[in-house]
């Protein structure tokens, strides 16, 4: 890569100079080329210049984690099933098994870089993330060389990103997709709106299709539109967060770039080969989900108070459920069985359900150890007699034999009958700790 080629302003090279310094806030968003694809072709060079589809399989109801350039030539997208994918794909198209921990290593790789720059780093996902980078002590370098250095350490990886650099976070978002793949963007301070105005209204974060569609009904197609409403047309149009919208199209976001976002929830979810129809299975990936999603809390030492489940059946309609809990917990001895009672309330046997999630929110609280003697509500209601404090031992003790010896170390009896799944668990701790790849 030759960084000064591939460095522009989002205006275009003759509209605006580049900044010869930077006299405002200089934030970064970094986001990697097709990642998981982009590792896939690093590791089996003969894949290079082929459409790579990374995700579950086509002869199932696997979905498409990411795919290269090369395949997105062709329509395919993340998220899209990957029966529609095979439909879409030439037929030297090559598909891949998702190897998380492979990537997991060249995402720390690319954040160790980060932090080689500047002590303020905000991960997004496991191939992006915000970095401030505004010029002071810690970091004397202009921006834009910051922003050059940064994607010449990444290409040496053997992968690529794109760049977008601005005085806040939304623009800076916006102008990393401006030039993909491998490129710089820069929107120089006092730019902002002129850079915004005339992009789509899809293109700003928390604008979706059905909030689109209404705000085109209303005449409103661009940022620039939505930046030259009122407060009270904002509010009206779209809520509570309008007036907060309207000023981020107006380029202006004073967010600060957080090393750890607050953590908001842990999921893990499955997609199932087939539908699932009996209790047994439905148990047995309970115990499993459970398993994961207290094993993860205790990891990050969190503790919550909601458990939510979430069912999508057969005919693809999906139902979430939750309940909260009188103490907070990290243990699977507790959220199993909670979700299990959750799960039949929506859920009767020989009904297909090809998607089971568990997860925990209401995680701003540290777990309590229950007075065996006090009066309190038990944790789960269900369970009187639970010992929790013994439970919870039980499972720190599990969680030293997974991590010395692998996941499937020690299993519950039960879990030797967990279905066959399309893939890849989906596991999540939101937004600090996401393991899926971002469309980029």
């Amino acid at each position: 890569m030759n960084p000064e080629r591939d460095t522009q302003t989002a205006l275009g090279d003759d509209a605006i100079e580049l900044p010869g310094s930077w006299d405002a806030r200089a934030i970064l968003h970094v986001d990697l080329d097709a990642f998981f694809a982009a590792v896939e072709q690093l590791d089996h060079p003969e894949w290079r210049g082929r459409a790579v589809i990374v995700g579950g399989s086509p002869t199932g109801r696997g979905v498409v984690s990411t795919a290269s350039y090369e395949a997105r030539k062709f329509g395919i997208r993340s998220a899209m099933s990957a029966a529609q994918a095979a439909r879409l794909a030439p037929p030297d198209a090559v598909w891949a098994t998702p190897r998380f921990e492979r990537y997991k290593e060249l995402s720390d790789a690319m954040f160790a870089i980060f932090r080689d720059f500047s002590p303020f780093v905000q991960p997004v996902s496991v191939d992006e993330a915000f970095i401030d980078i505004s010029p002071g002590p810690t970091t004397p370098v202009d921006p834009v060389s910051i922003a050059q250095q940064i994607s010449a350490q990444i290409d040496e990886l053997g992968i690529t990103c794109s760049i977008g650099v601005a005085t806040g976070k939304t623009v800076a978002k916006i102008a990393s997709d401006f030039d993909k793949p491998h490129g710089i963007t820069v929107v120089p301070p006092g730019t902002e709106r002129l850079f915004l105005a005339p992009l789509a209204i899809e293109l700003m974060s928390g604008i979706g299709p059905k909030t689109a569609g209404r705000l085109r009904r209303h005449g409103i197609a661009t940022l620039g539109d939505l930046a030259a409403l009122d407060d009270r047309t904002a509010t009206q149009l779209l809520g509570a967060h309008g007036v907060v919208t309207v000023q981020r199209c107006r380029g202006i976001d004073t967010r600060s770039v957080h090393e750890n976002a607050p953590v908001k929830s842990v999921s893990n979810e499955r997609t199932f080969a087939a539908d699932l129809r009996e209790p047994a299975q439905v148990h047995s990936v309970i115990e499993s989900l459970a398993d994961r999603v207290g094993r993860r809390m205790r990891r990050k030492q969190l503790s919550g108070r909601t458990i939510h489940v979430k069912l999508r059946f057969s005919d693809f309609t999906t139902r979430t459920v939750q309940r909260t809990l009188s103490a907070p917990t990290d243990n699977e001895a507790v959220i199993g069985p909670v979700a299990e009672e959750l799960i039949r309330s929506v859920w009767s046997p020989g009904v297909g359900v090809r998607l089971i999630g568990v997860g925990v929110t209401g995680l701003d609280e540290q777990a309590q150890q229950l007075d065996l003697f006090s009066e309190a509500e038990p944790v789960v209601s269900a369970s009187p007699k639970l010992d929790e404090d013994r439970m919870r031992r039980l499972a720190q003790g599990l969680d030293a034999v997974r991590e010395r010896f692998g996941d499937e170390a020690v299993v519950r009896g039960s879990r030797k009958l967990t279905p066959r799944t399309t893939g890849t668990p989906s596991s999540s701790i939101k937004p600090d700790d996401i393991i899926t790849e971002s469309e980029s």
